[in-house]
């Protein structure tokens, strides 16, 4: 298992130290359904710590309010319990440090592969000439090489997704959010993009958070998995995933005892609370 121990707020990873990134202190978050008008308790007491350069992914049943969590990261969802930051600096609304990806690829239809990767860096003002490379670069780091101006009708569901992740790395945020963002792809064409993610991550060295429904999606991509108890959501367990990102490969992933047994703690964990949500 990966170890972390903690001095004065930096952690110790295999002999490197790193400063926190991403941190929750204590948030807990309530929304009113929008039926009855009750209050719906999403979060509750909900603590982690993620460092520069690690993939966290987070899973568990149903409502319990992982999209909850994700959203209140990237800004779009104000929060009055507890605290939320990067770098030390509370987060208060979207920021250019953070960058999502959702499940809907979001790309816009009037725009080229190219262009819609460029958006943020044309909002931003680049001139063109450093744009067209730097995006030129994310083309090729995706494997869209070929496709630059086709526009989102002309691609397939994994092109589409590629696209929104290019345009995310592209406006080079510090921290990664994705919200099931291979949800809608065929069976696959999702295990394509995992690993096409994995070496972008090693590649990008990128600090990401990764929301999903799928045990062997969390478990194949990160360096830590966050389980989440039902609602209201708690962190349960935090399972490490004692494996290296460039071992990563599918085809060698379930001959794997590390990766077999890691992901069958984390199913177990999450029937737990499947089971007690349906016996209730």
């Amino acid at each position: 298992m990966i170890r972390w121990w903690t001095l004065a707020g930096v952690h110790c990873f295999k002999g490197y130290y790193m400063a926190d990134k991403l941190v929750v202190e204590s948030l807990t978050h309530h929304y009113p359904d929008e039926y009855t008008g009750e209050s719906v308790h999403a979060l509750d007491n909900v603590d982690l710590v993620v460092q520069a350069g690690e993939f966290v992914s987070v899973v568990g049943p149903s409502g319990c309010g992982k999209s909850t969590l994700l959203n209140i990261l990237a800004g779009l969802l104000p929060y009055r319990v507890g605290r939320v930051s990067v770098d030390g600096h509370s987060i208060e609304g979207p920021g250019p440090e953070r960058g999502v990806v959702f499940q809907a690829h979001a790309i816009l239809p009037w725009r080229t592969v190219n262009r819609n990767i460029g958006h943020g860096l044309e909002i931003r003002g680049l001139p063109k000439p450093q744009r067209d490379n730097r995006v030129a670069e994310f083309v090729e780091l995706v494997g869209l090489t070929g496709f630059e101006d086709k526009y989102p009708h002309e691609l397939s569901g994994g092109m589409k997704q590629r696209t929104a992740v290019a345009r995310t790395l592209c406006a080079d945020p510090e921290v990664m959010l994705m919200d099931e963002p291979f949800a809608a792809v065929d069976a696959q064409t999702r295990i394509t993009l995992q690993e096409e993610l994995i070496r972008i991550s090693i590649a990008t060295q990128k600090t990401i958070i990764f929301i999903t429904h799928s045990v062997d999606e969390a478990a194949f991509l990160a360096d830590r998995c966050v389980i989440f108890s039902r609602r209201s959501g708690r962190i349960k367990s935090i399972v490490d995933v004692d494996i290296t990102r460039e071992e990563r490969i599918w085809a060698n992933m379930n001959a794997d005892t590390r990766f077999t047994s890691t992901r069958d703690d984390i199913l177990r964990l999450v029937r737990e609370e499947v089971s007690v949500e349906h016996e209730e």
